[in-house]
Order: structure tokens, then sequence, then C-alpha cells
């Protein structure tokens, strides 16, 4: 069996779509003047946790900073927090995150719901150690200068990025998750993330894939609720796909499934709900005839009776008269 987590998956489009509404509830919210409220060291003080040994073990600080819901404007006072590993800011009102550079023990950072309008300027590429950050609900419009040598999981839920433009793979080189649900994407050109394993881009406005061919090491793809009209794009080099979500799209006939011609040995579970294909006579049973490794289709597994059902269907389209004229 394959080891993708259907559910799980399915549970991630739920946390997805909550973090839209959080984004419409907090613009409706906002003030279009915001009072400055930099930190102060009593409001470190209040939320550092976790005492650990430093670098040279003779010595112990807190590692762990919890400044969520602060009303934060700036955050200058961080920079001689030089151990932190842990850092939460998420729901303040930073625009500038420079203050972190000096922050080079970072392994965590979470600054979701904050005025976030670029990665270039952000000192993410001197964070060497930095392995998973969330900057959900901000202002993002592209990922130009995004960099992180050890950077593994990137949430970016719910910005206003278009376009993957300047993504750079040498900048990037340990990235396995990405999360790019609720954004504005029409295609998925410019992902050239080789080591990427789950790529999640539901709910944008995704209407062709492109550069797909070079995510080979890509297990779990997910592109409910875009724009789809065809699946052309799923390549043969991508020989690690296990998990193919396209629920909520436009892909009208069997035809498109052609497409998953060249992945049809390693994909384990597809999801066509909610396209105009799956109200298609036979659909269950057709789509098996063609992807005959499937474990699992839409949320209900295979039953050895239609797998069966669907091998008889697949020999008798090969012996059919039209297929020997071809």
């Amino acid at each position: 069996m394959s080891d993708v987590d259907e559910d799980e998956v399915f549970q991630g489009d739920s946390e997805g779509e909550e973090q839209n509404e959080d984004i419409q509830e907090e613009e409706t919210s906002e003030k279009d003047q915001i009072e400055a409220c930099p930190l102060t060291q009593d409001t470190i003080v209040q939320g550092l946790s976790l005492l650990c040994r430093t670098g040279n073990g003779l010595a112990h600080a807190f590692v762990k900073l919890d400044l969520k819901e602060r009303h934060l404007t700036d955050i200058v006072l961080l920079s001689s927090f030089v151990h932190l590993r842990f850092l939460d800011i998420s729901s303040n009102y930073l625009t500038d995150l420079s203050p972190l550079a000096a922050l080079t023990q970072l392994l965590w950072l979470k600054g979701d719901s904050n005025r976030l309008q670029r990665f270039k300027g952000l000192p993410l590429d001197q964070l060497t150690y930095l392995q998973w950050l969330s900057l959900a609900v901000n202002r993002l419009c592209d990922m130009e200068g995004l960099g992180g040598p050890s950077l593994e999981t990137l949430n970016l839920i719910g910005n206003g990025i278009q376009k993957v433009f300047g993504l750079e793979y040498h900048r990037l080189t340990n990235l396995v998750t990405l999360e790019l649900r609720g954004n504005s994407l029409e295609t998925t050109d410019g992902i050239y993330l080789p080591n990427l394993r789950r790529l999640y881009l539901a709910q944008n406005k995704i209407k062709r894939l492109g550069g797909l061919e070079k995510l080979e090491r890509l297990t779990i793809l997910h592109l409910r609720d875009n724009q789809l009209e065809t699946l052309d794009g799923i390549s043969p080099s991508m020989k690690s796909l296990q998990y193919l979500n396209v629920r909520g799209n436009l892909v009208p006939s069997q035809q498109a499934l052609q497409s998953l011609m060249g992945v049809a040995h390693t994909l384990r579970a597809l999801v066509l709900a909610e396209n105009p294909l799956s109200e298609t006579e036979d659909y269950r049973l057709s789509v098996l005839a063609q992807l005959p490794f499937l474990e699992r289709l839409d949320k209900e597994s295979v039953s050895s009776e239609e797998r069966s059902e669907a091998q008889e269907r697949f020999r008798e389209f090969q012996d059919s008269p039209e297929q020997e004229d071809h």
C-alpha cells in the first residue's frame, strides 16, 4: 500500500480554508492606521520558555519565544536574543523581519498573519539552521529573494502570489514540502525544486500545468479547486508520484487520463471528484482500466472485484477492432 494518507491531505484542505477565512476577517477588522507598538523587554520575558544549554555547553538560555497577538509593529529588540531556536511572531503588524538576521540558531519560525510584502530583504539566507518556516496570510506577491540552505518545510498559504517568479533552486536545496494554497497562481511553471516531495496548490487559479517534469522526487501533488481542463503536463519523469488530487477542476472526459499513463506505475491514489469526468458512465471502471495500479480512487479503496472487472474491460478494449486498426 502507498504511504500517502489521503485523509490527512483532506484535513489539510480544511485548515487551508479556515486560514483563508481568517485573512478576510482580519482585513475587514484591520484599521488603516496602526499605532506603533515596538517590542519591549517585559513582553519578551513573558514569552520566553524552554531553557537549554547554549552552544559551548557551559551556559543556559531560553530558546523558545512566543510573541503572537501582541500588536507588534517592530521587533528590533530581538536582535540581541541570539540563542533563540523557536520563534512565533504571528498575528502582529510586522512589515520588516531584518532584526532576525542575528538569530542564527533559529530552527523554527512562524510569522503568519502579518504585513510582509516581499521576500527580498528578508534575512532567510543568513538563518543557516532554519528548517521550518510559515508566512501564511501575509501580503506576499512573488517569491523573488526566497532562500534558506536548511529549509525543509515552507508554508505560504493565503498570500497573493501570482507567479512563482525568482525561485532559485540552489538557495532551497533541502526543501521537501511547499504549501501554496489560496494564492493566485495561474500556472505551475517555475517550481524548479528537484528535491521537493510534497506540493500543495489547492484553491488557486491554475489553468495550465508546466515545468513539472523537473519534480522527479515528488510524491504528492495537490491541485484541488483550480481551473484545469486538461492534465497535460503530468510528466513520465515524475517517477515518484503516488498521490494526485485534482478534485473540483474542469476535467471533462476520459481522454484527459492519457496524460497520466506515464505515471501509472507509481500512482496509488487519485482524486477526480467534482470534475465533469466523474459524472460520466462507468466512471470508476474506466479510470481503473487505464490506471490498473491505483489503490484508491476518490475516497474509496479499490476492491479486488472492481480491479478484476476493470482488467477485463481493458483486455476487451485492447482486442477491439478499432485498436487493431491503429
